[in-house]
């Protein structure tokens, strides 16, 4: 970074642009922009930012982050409590949740295989699953883990687990295939084969 940079802005930079989407340069406008900002302002944010880690925690029974433990999902009476849907990260099961078409349970596994990244089983929260399946509420297991080649060596990974160590548990997944609203014809050929794979009776 250029030398002129005064110390405290090229350290804030370099801080920003270790976030997900900025580099250096995006970095550096934000950077600019939080200047321009009311000092009340940057000064609240700065207090999120720092009270962000005394607030929340993780949840014992999800995973998921939670100003309260367990967190209100888990804690909610009215979910049923024999389907637990396995997704990689938090924010996919808010995503998932906010449509509201599930009721059940949900586990964050907190990544996925990948061997070059240096992500083994050892980097998932296998225990917590485990220690889950082991209580004898679950009767069903849903991966919800994408459909990269990351995700289907994980999903395999789990279903030779579970078989193994549960085998009462029924594993399903989510469908995968074609979207709503697209054609045959522009769908790439990964897409095209887990529809076939996949594919659903008709009534």
């Amino acid at each position: 970074m250029h030398d002129r940079i005064p110390e405290p802005l090229k350290a804030l930079v370099e801080q920003l642009s270790r976030l997900p989407g900025l580099g250096p340069k995006s970095a550096m406008r934000a950077a600019m922009a939080l200047l321009k900002w009311p000092e009340a302002e940057t000064r609240r944010l700065g207090r999120g930012i720092h009270d962000l880690r005394d607030n929340l925690h993780l949840c014992s029974r999800c995973g998921g982050l939670s100003s309260t433990d367990p967190c209100a999902v888990c804690a909610d009476a009215e979910r049923a409590r024999d389907t637990l849907c396995l997704v990689t990260e938090w924010d996919s099961m808010l995503t998932l949740d906010e449509g509201g078409f599930y009721h059940g349970q949900y586990m964050i596994l907190g990544g996925l295989l990948a061997p070059l990244e240096r992500m083994d089983s050892e980097s998932l929260d296998m225990d917590r699953l485990v220690n889950r399946l082991a209580e004898g509420e679950v009767n069903e297991l849903i991966l919800a883990l994408g459909a990269t080649l990351e995700a289907e060596n994980t999903a395999s990974f789990i279903r030779q687990m579970v078989r193994k160590r549960f085998p009462g548990v029924r594993i399903s997944r989510l469908a995968q295939g074609i979207p709503l609203g697209a054609e045959v014809k522009y769908m790439d050929k990964e897409t095209l084969r887990q529809s076939l794979q996949f594919r659903q009776d008709l009534a």
